[in-house]
């Protein structure tokens, strides 16, 4: 059986083969806030030995994380952000916003996050930095870029917990139903095809060619989850388009996030990026930013300060 497949070169579906797994987007997370032991990461996680041993390595090998040796008189090593990883940041924050918008998370409700810049609590916002205008997925434009190419993509085997996200005991997972959504390869490959304009299971198959028993599960959970709406085009035999709610389009941001940031950080080839964007609203080429939505400034790591319940944490 064949162990690769080929697709369209996607700078997001690159991004995803490195760090878009369940658990691969719960460690960065949690390092995020200064959890770096692997002792205190399986505690906060309830992920087992095998697993989390199996992600530390991936990351480093993908250079997200980095080891050090731990504290004079400790043995343990340490696990760090390194300049790839932490660029991460602009996702972090679009993560929150849309979990923010679509559930109701104890954790999350806890947190306020304060723009330094202004001295204000804020949601993150997509803009143009061209015309400043807040981004919407209607208003991006599509072309061939000097990348464009077909890649190769393994079909990673790795072993999976039985553990569900919302079991995952950490105080620290605030955007845990989007991990639960995007952290399969296949479902938020699925959900990147969709902003694009594909719409139909034969579309899906065609750019995704995995099992097709694979792809009617994924699409049944994106349903169930709401993210896509099922609409009947066809009746005899009974067919659907998959058509996105407003909550899948409200995806939109943190995928922008992840294709910007692969653009940047996955392309082996140096080849240049695949696609090309353009904001029709201004109709410049799209660099999309996250700002604060109080003073409208770029959002930096250091510039934002978290409470939890009302106490200063640092991230």
């Amino acid at each position: 059986m064949s162990t690769e497949f080929t697709t369209r070169a996607s700078s997001i579906n690159r991004a995803l083969d490195q760090i878009g797994d369940k658990w691969c987007l719960l460690i960065i997370q949690e390092v995020l806030w200064g959890i770096n032991s692997f002792n205190d990461m399986m505690a906060a996680m309830g992920v087992s030995r095998g697993v989390l041993s199996n992600r530390l390595k991936w990351l480093q090998a993908v250079d997200c994380l980095r080891k050090e040796r731990g504290p004079t008189g400790s043995s343990r090593p340490r696990y760090h952000l390194t300049a790839k990883s932490i660029e991460l940041y602009d996702s972090a924050m679009m993560a929150i916003a849309w979990e923010r918008d679509w559930y109701q998370t104890p954790e999350l409700d806890r947190v306020e996050l304060v723009h330094l810049g202004c001295g204000k609590p804020f949601v993150a916002q997509m803009h143009c930095a061209s015309c400043d205008g807040l981004v919407q997925m209607e208003e991006v434009a599509y072309q061939s870029g000097p990348g464009v190419a077909r890649d190769v993509r393994e079909k990673k085997v790795r072993r999976r917990s039985s553990i569900a996200i919302t079991e995952v005991p950490s105080e620290r997972a605030l955007y845990r139903n989007l991990i639960n959504i995007v952290g399969d390869r296949w479902t938020s490959n699925l959900i990147a095809l969709s902003y694009h304009g594909l719409t139909r299971f034969d579309q899906f198959h065609q750019e995704l060619p995995v099992a097709t028993n694979i792809l009617s599960d994924r699409l049944k959970l994106l349903v169930e989850e709401g993210v896509f709406e099922p609409v009947a085009y066809q009746q005899r035999p009974l067919r659907y388009e998959y058509h996105l709610t407003s909550k899948g389009k409200g995806l939109f941001p943190w995928f922008l996030t992840m294709l910007q940031w692969g653009d940047k950080w996955c392309d082996p080839q140096q080849g240049g990026k695949p696609v090309l964007l353009t904001h029709t609203a201004c109709g410049e080429p799209l660099l999309a930013q996250v700002r604060c939505s109080e003073c409208h400034a770029e959002l930096r790591a250091h510039d934002v300060r978290f409470t939890l319940d009302g106490e200063e944490i640092s991230a």
